[in-house]
């Protein structure tokens, strides 16, 4: 209308709320994460103040909560940014982040009761306890019906047996939401608030990475563990439903990482070819394979982008995206692969010492192709929710 001025659709930053977290998020990231983060990749080591700082300080915990029960009251977008920019500069502390924030708050608030809320959510709100997620097992990732981990119903408690395997926040997790089967012959999970404090709780070996190094992933093991029936979560043998639905936020965020870490690289192989490397008299930026390499990695940095800010901007617990999710996945951790590697040819024998941070970032885009479901599950995924779709449409 005549008189009136129009704000653009930003799909980045798609509300002033947005674009302030960006803000902080970004410069909190750049101060703070990339000093820390090549001593905690060579020391294997999770900076647990650093963790403490986010609640703290930038109070980005409880994103996905509602403002009057103690979060922030945002969307998946939200999410996406935050995972975006801290993987920019350390996307191992980020994976941490985002196994707390998503595969527990995120999970947990929209799956448990007011009362298991009052008792957690205070704790994991303010970071002062870690928390986590329990499904992978030593014989069972992708497929997930085929768990053997057992809670066998004991009076007021059920009792927990088995391990779970890459936990990430193993070992410095208090909480994790656990999926178990209630007999072993049951085709159905059921899950539970399970503190590592609890009698028979133990952790298992710290696994050693190829990337994702400061981020802790071990074997949950419990032997004989009694759980309080009030810690069930949902219905017995209702889990699938949350399990489902909390991937697909689990999806956008690790795709999130993938474009922190592209963007990255990105401007390392710029900065580098168009600033300061010369050959032959000329800057790097004048040949024409260095010119494919930064072309290619941006076009295709851009382009995933837009998908997954696109997907999660419609995802919501009511709202079910999970062909959009496992599309944006399978693009995402692809494309920050190649861009990664791209960096690599662009520094030779730079990218490939630890001076600069693109070897590392390329080790730690490789994981998000495997968690979250391998990309080969997207594929598959992928496939079937479009034969449902044409099926059903008479196409």
């Amino acid at each position: 209308m005549k008189g009136t001025q129009e704000k653009k659709m930003d799909l980045y930053n798609p509300t002033d709320d947005h674009l302030s977290l960006r803000e902080n998020v970004s410069a909190f990231a750049k101060e703070n994460l990339d000093l820390q983060a090549k001593d905690h990749d060579d020391e294997e080591s999770f900076n647990k103040d650093l963790f403490r700082r986010l609640g703290a300080e930038l109070g980005i915990f409880g994103v996905t909560v509602p403002q009057e029960d103690g979060g922030m009251g945002l969307d998946p977008v939200a999410s996406v940014i935050i995972h975006e920019e801290f993987s920019a500069y350390d996307p191992g502390f980020t994976l941490s982040y985002l196994a707390h924030e998503v595969l527990f708050v995120n999970n947990f608030y929209h799956s448990g009761n007011p009362s298991q809320r009052a008792k957690y959510m205070p704790k994991v709100l303010s970071g002062e306890w870690v928390g986590g997620m329990g499904m992978t097992e030593p014989g069972a990732g992708t497929d997930v019906l085929g768990m053997t981990t057992v809670a066998t119903r004991k009076g007021d408690k059920f009792v927990l047996n088995g391990r779970k395997q890459f936990i990430t926040n193993g070992i410095v997790g208090q909480v994790f939401l656990v999926y178990a089967k209630t007999s072993k012959d049951s085709r159905r999970t059921t899950s539970f608030i399970v503190e590592s404090s609890y009698p028979g709780f133990s952790f298992g070996k710290k696994e050693e990475k190829m990337g994702m190094r400061s981020s802790p992933t071990t074997q949950l093991i419990f032997e004989n563990l009694e759980v309080p029936a009030e810690n069930l979560i949902g219905a017995e043998d209702g889990a699938l439903t949350h399990m489902m639905r909390n991937l697909e936020i689990e999806r956008v965020t690790l795709a999130a990482q993938s474009l922190g870490i592209a963007k990255r690289c990105i401007d390392v192989m710029c900065e580098y070819s168009i600033l300061h490397r010369e050959a032959f008299d000329k800057k790097l930026i004048e040949f024409g394979q260095i010119q494919r390499l930064l072309a290619e990695s941006y076009a295709d940095y851009l382009a995933a982008r837009a998908l997954v800010y696109d997907v999660a901007s419609k995802i919501h617990p009511e709202n079910r995206n999970s062909l959009g999710a496992a599309s944006a996945k399978l693009v995402s951790t692809q494309m920050a692969e190649r861009v990664s590697r791209n960096a690599i040819q662009v520094l030779g024998g730079y990218g490939y010492c630890r001076e600069y941070p693109v070897e590392r970032l390329h080790r730690d885009a490789i994981l998000l192709s495997i968690g979250g479901g391998t990309n080969e599950a997207m594929q598959k995924n992928i496939a079937a929710d479009l034969k449902k779709l044409y099926t059903s449409s008479g196409l």
